[in-house]
Protein backbone atom coordinates (compact mmCIF):
# COMPACT_ATOMS: atom_id res chain seq x y z
CA UNK A 1 0.00 0.00 0.00
CA UNK A 2 2.76 2.11 0.74
CA UNK A 3 4.50 1.92 -2.18
CA UNK A 4 1.39 1.46 -4.50
CA UNK A 5 -0.21 4.67 -2.74
CA UNK A 6 2.21 6.40 -0.75
CA UNK A 7 -0.23 5.97 2.31
CA UNK A 8 -0.79 3.57 5.42
CA UNK A 9 -3.87 2.21 6.71
CA UNK A 10 -5.14 -0.26 9.31
CA UNK A 11 -4.92 -3.91 8.88
CA UNK A 12 -7.98 -4.43 8.24
CA UNK A 13 -8.16 -2.05 5.53
CA UNK A 14 -5.22 -3.63 3.89
CA UNK A 15 -6.87 -7.11 3.89
CA UNK A 16 -10.26 -6.15 3.17
CA UNK A 17 -11.52 -4.12 -0.21
CA UNK A 18 -13.54 -1.03 0.45
CA UNK A 19 -15.94 -1.85 -2.56
CA UNK A 20 -16.44 -4.75 -0.82
CA UNK A 21 -17.31 -3.72 2.24
CA UNK A 22 -19.74 -1.23 1.23
CA UNK A 23 -21.51 -4.21 -1.22
CA UNK A 24 -21.73 -6.40 1.93
CA UNK A 25 -23.63 -3.93 3.78
CA UNK A 26 -25.74 -3.36 0.88
CA UNK A 27 -24.76 0.18 0.11
CA UNK A 28 -25.01 1.37 -3.44
CA UNK A 29 -23.11 0.65 -6.52
CA UNK A 30 -20.17 2.49 -6.56
CA UNK A 31 -19.94 3.21 -2.57
CA UNK A 32 -16.83 2.57 -0.75
CA UNK A 33 -16.52 2.22 3.13
CA UNK A 34 -13.76 1.62 5.33
CA UNK A 35 -13.45 -1.39 7.34
CA UNK A 36 -12.99 0.12 10.47
CA UNK A 37 -16.54 2.29 10.38
CA UNK A 38 -19.05 1.34 13.22
CA UNK A 39 -22.20 0.65 11.11
CA UNK A 40 -25.14 0.28 13.65
CA UNK A 41 -28.67 -0.21 12.80
CA UNK A 42 -30.63 0.72 9.40
CA UNK A 43 -28.09 2.56 7.83
CA UNK A 44 -28.87 2.65 3.80
CA UNK A 45 -26.14 4.48 1.50
CA UNK A 46 -26.80 5.48 -2.09
CA UNK A 47 -24.17 5.12 -5.06
CA UNK A 48 -20.89 6.17 -5.38
CA UNK A 49 -20.78 7.51 -2.22
CA UNK A 50 -16.99 7.77 0.14
CA UNK A 51 -17.40 7.04 3.97
CA UNK A 52 -13.87 8.01 5.35
CA UNK A 53 -12.12 5.55 7.90
CA UNK A 54 -13.11 5.89 11.95
CA UNK A 55 -16.90 7.12 11.21
CA UNK A 56 -19.56 6.10 13.14
CA UNK A 57 -22.65 5.79 11.02
CA UNK A 58 -25.83 4.78 13.62
CA UNK A 59 -29.07 4.07 12.61
CA UNK A 60 -30.10 1.96 16.03
CA UNK A 61 -32.46 4.87 16.39
CA UNK A 62 -34.50 4.50 13.07
CA UNK A 63 -33.55 4.55 9.34
CA UNK A 64 -29.97 6.58 8.66
CA UNK A 65 -30.69 7.25 4.79
CA UNK A 66 -27.09 8.85 3.04
CA UNK A 67 -28.07 9.78 -0.64
CA UNK A 68 -25.77 9.05 -3.87
CA UNK A 69 -22.18 11.23 -4.45
CA UNK A 70 -22.22 11.97 -0.80
CA UNK A 71 -18.30 12.42 0.98
CA UNK A 72 -18.46 11.26 4.79
CA UNK A 73 -15.14 12.82 5.63
CA UNK A 74 -12.81 10.41 8.88
CA UNK A 75 -13.50 10.68 11.75
CA UNK A 76 -17.87 11.84 10.99
CA UNK A 77 -20.26 10.80 13.28
CA UNK A 78 -24.20 10.22 12.23
CA UNK A 79 -26.84 9.81 14.91
CA UNK A 80 -30.35 8.64 14.85
CA UNK A 81 -30.80 8.53 18.83
CA UNK A 82 -29.74 9.82 21.97
CA UNK A 83 -29.43 8.52 25.35
CA UNK A 84 -29.13 11.82 27.07
CA UNK A 85 -33.13 11.60 29.03
CA UNK A 86 -32.63 7.68 29.73
CA UNK A 87 -29.34 8.36 31.32
CA UNK A 88 -30.25 11.69 32.88
CA UNK A 89 -33.43 9.71 34.82
CA UNK A 90 -32.00 7.03 35.70
CA UNK A 91 -33.45 4.46 32.68
CA UNK A 92 -36.91 5.81 33.61
CA UNK A 93 -37.59 7.58 30.90
CA UNK A 94 -36.64 5.77 26.95
CA UNK A 95 -33.86 6.38 24.61
CA UNK A 96 -35.36 9.22 22.18
CA UNK A 97 -35.24 8.09 18.28
CA UNK A 98 -35.53 10.36 15.48
CA UNK A 99 -34.45 9.05 11.59
CA UNK A 100 -31.58 11.11 9.99
CA UNK A 101 -31.25 12.18 6.27
CA UNK A 102 -28.39 13.26 4.30
CA UNK A 103 -29.69 14.17 0.73
CA UNK A 104 -27.56 13.74 -2.45
CA UNK A 105 -23.82 15.13 -3.57
CA UNK A 106 -23.28 16.31 0.46
CA UNK A 107 -19.95 16.73 1.74
CA UNK A 108 -19.29 16.25 5.97
CA UNK A 109 -16.12 17.35 6.72
CA UNK A 110 -13.77 15.75 8.92
CA UNK A 111 -14.96 15.04 12.77
CA UNK A 112 -18.78 16.47 12.93
CA UNK A 113 -21.40 15.47 14.25
CA UNK A 114 -24.80 14.76 13.55
CA UNK A 115 -27.13 14.43 15.38
CA UNK A 116 -30.51 12.34 15.20
CA UNK A 117 -33.63 13.81 13.32
CA UNK A 118 -31.56 15.93 11.23
CA UNK A 119 -32.33 16.73 7.56
CA UNK A 120 -29.12 17.70 5.67
CA UNK A 121 -30.16 19.01 1.94
CA UNK A 122 -28.76 18.13 -1.43
CA UNK A 123 -25.52 19.59 -2.56
CA UNK A 124 -24.93 20.92 1.37
CA UNK A 125 -21.79 21.43 2.52
CA UNK A 126 -20.96 20.71 6.77
CA UNK A 127 -17.58 22.47 7.76
CA UNK A 128 -14.96 20.12 9.74
CA UNK A 129 -15.79 19.70 13.38
CA UNK A 130 -18.95 21.04 13.38
CA UNK A 131 -22.12 19.80 15.63
CA UNK A 132 -25.02 19.54 13.76
CA UNK A 133 -28.27 19.70 15.57
CA UNK A 134 -30.58 21.38 13.49
CA UNK A 135 -31.95 20.72 9.50
CA UNK A 136 -29.55 22.20 6.55
CA UNK A 137 -31.03 23.55 3.60
CA UNK A 138 -29.66 22.36 0.34
CA UNK A 139 -27.20 24.35 -1.41
CA UNK A 140 -25.74 25.86 1.75
CA UNK A 141 -22.50 26.03 3.87
CA UNK A 142 -22.79 25.40 7.61
CA UNK A 143 -19.70 24.94 9.67
CA UNK A 144 -19.49 25.83 13.50
CA UNK A 145 -20.21 24.42 17.13
CA UNK A 146 -23.53 24.59 17.01
CA UNK A 147 -23.15 24.51 13.21
CA UNK A 148 -24.83 27.85 11.24
CA UNK A 149 -25.53 28.93 7.59
CA UNK A 150 -22.74 30.89 6.39
CA UNK A 151 -23.25 30.94 2.76
CA UNK A 152 -25.93 29.68 0.80
CA UNK A 153 -25.39 28.65 -2.98
CA UNK A 154 -27.57 31.06 -5.59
Amino acid sequence: MKSKFNRHVSLGDLLTDRWETAKFLGFGEGTTCYNNVLVLGDVRVGKNTWIGPNVILDGSGGPLVIGDYCSISAGVQIYTHDSVEWSTSLGEKPVVKEPTTIGNGVYIGPNSVVQKGVSIGDSAVVGAMSFVNKDVEGNSKVFGCPARVKASKS
